[in-house]
């Protein structure tokens, strides 16, 4: 692999679970401060969503064997509460009565919130292959 393309999608990959990491951190305070009785399960799942990529972001960015284990948890998990909550809402939408990023497999979102935790998994996968 050619190690500048490597860096070039790592730091879009990077730049995209950042810009992710801060948009779920405000909107999840928003939610958890302002409506948390509207939608309780659903906002919770949202502050957890915005700590997991917090976590994927700091730990992708890093390029020790510690931090890349890390990160590959982290996005594990992120994949896992995807499905999960994806899978749920749509068995029992009454749960998810306004829908989040994650509802419906990341639907509203083109998937995105499906489709980053699998090509970080690739990227992770890739990165140690080549080092």
């Amino acid at each position: 692999m050619n190690p500048t393309k490597s860096r070039g999608v790592g730091a879009l990959l990077i730049a995209v679970y950042a810009v992710f990491a801060i948009s779920a951190t405000a909107r999840a305070s928003f939610q958890l401060l302002t409506k948390f009785h509207e939608a309780p399960l659903a906002y919770s799942l949202s502050a957890l969503a915005a700590l997991v990529y917090i976590v994927a972001t700091v730990a992708l960015a890093r390029t020790d064997a510690r931090s890349q284990a890390l990160a590959r948890w982290a996005v594990k998990f992120e994949l896992v509460g995807v499905l999960v909550v994806g899978t749920f809402s749509l068995l029992w939408p009454a749960a998810f009565e306004h829908p989040s990023v994650w509802s419906w497999f990341g639907l509203n979102y083109a998937c995105l919130p499906l489709v980053l935790p699998i090509f970080g998994l690739l990227w992770l996968n890739r990165r140690t292959a080549t080092n």
